[in-house]
Formats: C-alpha cells, sequence, structure tokens
C-alpha cells in the first residue's frame, strides 16, 4: 500500500467513535505472542465483516484516538528469531501481513497490516481467535460466531437476495399498485427476475418478503413523554408487516403530523409565529437512508424513537465495506442493499447524488450522527420539546400553547391537516375529476383519465378518503363524492 493511501486509511479509523472488530489502536505495547493473537482475531473479524484488511497501529491513543507517536521497534528478534518470521511460522494458513512505518502530525507511527481471512479462519499457535468489539477471544468458545465465519469464507457475505424469505406464499398487488401510481409498469411475467425476488435455488428471497403485501417484519414508532426510555411510553404506532414501499410513505406522513407548524402566541401582537419542531428535508433523508442502508437479513427494521426534544432513526449494521467515515460524511453513495437502492432509485424515492448526508449535516452538523458496533443512529433535535398535553416550550424553556381558544384549534387543525398532506400526481387528477363529476364510477375515473387504470383508481380512492380529502355519500352505484380537500387542489 503506497504510503498516500496508508495515511488516508489511518484518517479514516481515526475518524471513528470507537475502536470497531477491525482495527486495534496500541502505543508502545508489545508482546510477541500477543500480537501473533491479534493477528488472528483481526483477520478472521475483517473476513466476518467484509473488509478486505485490518490494521494494528502503534502510536495512538486507543481512548481519544490521538496520534502521540511510538518507539515499538518491530525489526527486534524474539528468542534469536526476527519478529516477523516468529509471526508467520505460527500462522496458519500462510497470510502476507507485512509491518510499515509512517510519520503523520510529526510523529511515528508503526502500522501492521494484515490481509482478511480468505479460505478458513487464522489460527496462531494453533489457535483460532476474534474480535467481538475491543476484545480479543478464543473463537472455539463461540461456536455460532465460528459457524458464521465459516459460512462467509464460503459463501459470502449474507444478502437480500441470497437470504431465502421466511414463506413462499408471497403476493404483490400492492406493489403493483405503487408503480402504476407513479406512472411505471411492471411486467406480470418479468417483474419477479427484473427485481431479482428470486434467490439462486428459485425460492422467493427476502428482497422479495419485504415487497410483499404482508412482509411480516414489524416497523414502529415509540413515543416517549420525557427525554429517555425511562419516561412514560405515551404510545407506540405500527407501521409494519406491510410491503415496505407503503410503510415508508406511511412513516412519512406521520412524521408530517408530529411536525405541524406550532403557534407561539405568548408575544404576539399583529402576525402569529408559525414554527415546526425539526426540519421536513433533513428527516426525509434520514429516514430513506435508513430504510436503504438497514441490515434487513437479520429481519430487523429500523427503530424510531419519539422523545420530548428529538427523534432518534437507528439502522442496523454498518456501514459498507468499501466505505469510509470520511467518505460517508462527504456524500460517496455506497448502498448496503444495492437492489433495494435500485428500486428506490427507479421510483425516484431516493438518488444516488450523494446529498443525503450532507443536507443532514448542513442542519444538523456530523454530530448528529453516531456509529456503534452494529448500528447507525441519527438524532433530529426539536426546535423546543414536543409535549403530549398541549403545551410546547421554546428553546428558553417558555411554554407556548398550541392555541388559546377552541375556534383558533380547529382553525388551525384544519389548516395544518391540510397542509401535511401530500400527493401524488394522479391523486389531484382524481380529485380535480371528482370535483367535476362526483357521480363517477371508477370504470369511468379510469376511461376518462387515461392513465391509470381501474385497480389503480380504487386504491387511490381508498388513499384519498383516508387522507380525508374524499367522502363517498349514499349507495355505491346511486351515491356521489365529495371532495374535502385543499380549493387549489381541485383547481
Amino acid at each position: 500500500m503506497e504510503i498516500k493511501k496508508l495515511k488516508e486509511a489511518i484518517r479514516d479509523l481515526l475518524s471513528y467513535q470507537e475502536e470497531q472488530d477491525w482495527f486495534e489502536f496500541k502505543e508502545n505495547w508489545f508482546e510477541p505472542v500477543g500480537v501473533g493473537e491479534y493477528i488472528s482475531s483481526l483477520a478472521n473479524a475483517a473476513a466476518l465483516v467484509g473488509r478486505e484488511c485490518a490494521y494494528m497501529i502503534w502510536g495512538v491513543n486507543d481512548k481519544t484516538h490521538k496520534i502521540i507517536g511510538t518507539q515499538f521497534n518491530y525489526h527486534i528478534n524474539v528468542k534469536n528469531e526476527p519478529l516477523e518470521h516468529f509471526l508467520a511460522r505460527q500462522l496458519l494458513p500462510d497470510l502476507a501481513f507485512e509491518f510499515r512505518e509512517v510519520e503523520m502530525e510529526n510523529e511515528r507511527l508503526v502500522v501492521l497490516i494484515i490481509p482478511a481471512a480468505k479460505h478458513t479462519p487464522i489460527s496462531f499457535g494453533g489457535t483460532r481467535f476474534l474480535r467481538i468489539g475491543s476484545s480479543k477471544v478464543n473463537l472455539f468458545k463461540y461456536p455460532e460466531r465460528e459457524a458464521k465465519l465459516f459460512d462467509v469464507l464460503r459463501n459470502g457475505l449474507p444478502s437480500m437476495t441470497g437470504t431465502d424469505a421466511d414463506t413462499q406464499e408471497l403476493t404483490f398487488h400492492k406493489l403493483f399498485l405503487y408503480y402504476e401510481d407513479r406512472g411505471v409498469s411492471l411486467n406480470k411475467r418479468t417483474f419477479e427476475k427484473n427485481l431479482r425476488f428470486k434467490a439462486k435455488n428459485g425460492s422467493y428471497n427476502l428482497l422479495a418478503q419485504l415487497l410483499s403485501d404482508n412482509n411480516g417484519i414489524p416497523l414502529r414508532v415509540s413515543l416517549f413523554t420525557g427525554k429517555d426510555k425511562t419516561s412514560v411510553l405515551y404510545a407506540v404506532r405500527e407501521f409494519g408487516n406491510n410491503c415496505l414501499l407503503l410503510s415508508l410513505e406511511k412513516l412519512l406522513d406521520y412524521a408530517d403530523v408530529l411536525n405541524v407548524n406550532r403557534a407561539d402566541e405568548r408575544h404576539r401582537k399583529m402576525i402569529r409565529k408559525e414554527v415546526t419542531l425539526f426540519n421536513k428535508s433533513a428527516f426525509r433523508e434520514a429516514l430513506v437512508n435508513a430504510f436503504v442502508h438497514n441490515s434487513w437479513v437479520d429481519k430487523n427494521a429500523p427503530m424510531i424513537s419519539v422523545y420530548s426534544d428529538r427523534i432518534e432513526i437507528l439502522s442496523h449494521g454498518k456501514l459498507p465495506p468499501s466505505q469510509t467515515i470520511n467518505g460517508f460524511f462527504m456524500g460517496e453513495s455506497v448502498p448496503v442493499n444495492r437492489e433495494l437502492s435500485d428500486i428506490f432509485l427507479q421510483l425516484h424515492i431516493s438518488e444516488r447524488s450523494g446529498r443525503g448526508v450532507p443536507e443532514i449535516t448542513k442542519v444538523y452538523g456530523k454530530q448528529t450522527f453516531s456509529f456503534t458496533d452494529n448500528a447507525i443512529i441519527v438524532t433530529i433535535p426539536f426546535d423546543g420539546e414536543m409535549s403530549f398535553d398541549g403545551i410546547r416550550k421554546d428553546k428558553a424553556g417558555n411554554e407556548t400553547t398550541q392555541e388559546t381558544t377552541q375556534e383558533t384549534t380547529q382553525e388551525t387543525t384544519q389548516e395544518t391537516t391540510q397542509e401535511i398532506v401530500q400527493l401524488t400526481p394522479a391523486q389531484k387528477k382524481i380529485l380535480q375529476y371528482l370535483a367535476k363529476n362526483p357521480t363517477a364510477g371508477r370504470k369511468d375515473i379510469a376511461k376518462d383519465l387515461g392513465e391509470i387504470s381501474e385497480n389503480g383508481v380504487k386504491y387511490n380512492l381508498k388513499v384519498l378518503q383516508q387522507k380525508g380529502l374524499l367522502k363517498h355519500i349514499g349507495a355505491n352505484k346511486n351515491g356521489h363524492w365529495e371532495v374535502l380537500g385543499k380549493e387549489e387542489l381541485v383547481q
């Protein structure tokens, strides 16, 4: 590895908040057998998470990740045997590790570059080791992790397309309606192949399960009345067990409900000040990213927790192996689930311009992201505090009522309910059509509009009624539609 790339790799490792399974920082520590055991553990850990190599670096404080320099000499002998030969002799199978010296911030560093295990786990002195967090352990004592390592070495990392669905009794009616509503056609004969819904053995895979009518994976929003999970759990909203695309859409709609404009009446003279709890665009980017990058192979959906002062969005898993921390914040697009990302891209839910993370950090800073051993957490702070008793506090801690009178409450509720509605072009056309043709049926709508099938019309009518923008009065045959939406939506 050339010096420039090595320095870039070191800077990336220093940017992590905690040591990961595949790298270790030391200052001047040296014990020859211990180094050999670290090589075994780091090589195996790197393979388990899909990294090409692991690192052991002398000259960095393992707590602060500050460069302090080192006096470690890797040219020494161990019982009249060169250290590198001593280590190589006891490693099985053979591993082409190398020591390198580099100067950074006017300090000397020693870097041990360790290739990841390829076909079988690496042992030292006849024992296989593994890193769990920052600990070096005997792999024999962790049989499930050992079995997982062997599986990764033989078959590669688990993926959505290579993992079988929990059931093969899957239907995709909602997926077809979702595509149709966005003007994209799915061919009933070829969609399973084109969307890569089948594993190599011909069975439906996890990607197919996620986008099926009932995917069986819960997805919840937990609302707490305080600032942590020791406070009262106010409510739990369920958005899962549904086609993943619809779950995401409903979650975004629900976020709009939480983020309705609030009125600050305390110092009002003429104009009422309207403020929102959080930045809508940044939240959307964070939620979509969580869906695309979540480790779905464990059958765990992202976790959304709402507190009085923030929203936390947790996606399971880590950055993809080819992604770096610095690249992540710069906006380099490296999707964890490429097939799911391709579908989001096709439907214009997301894009690969790499603007998502920079847009979030522009509003809230890099500190809004935190990285744990098995998750990435995005914290969206509120502008003030949300309360569950009708009272909201501003940044100074002053209470601001949401509304002061029943009349104002009804007015604002009507305004904000209509403000938060997000309609697709098809839904707007249906509203506009029914405003002029209130007695039309599904067939009439589909025929006259000419762009939406009867099934698509049926689906969108249901959505518009759920959104409170459309109401059917009377019997199915002799009744009529009443449009309840904003005036500009039906003009």
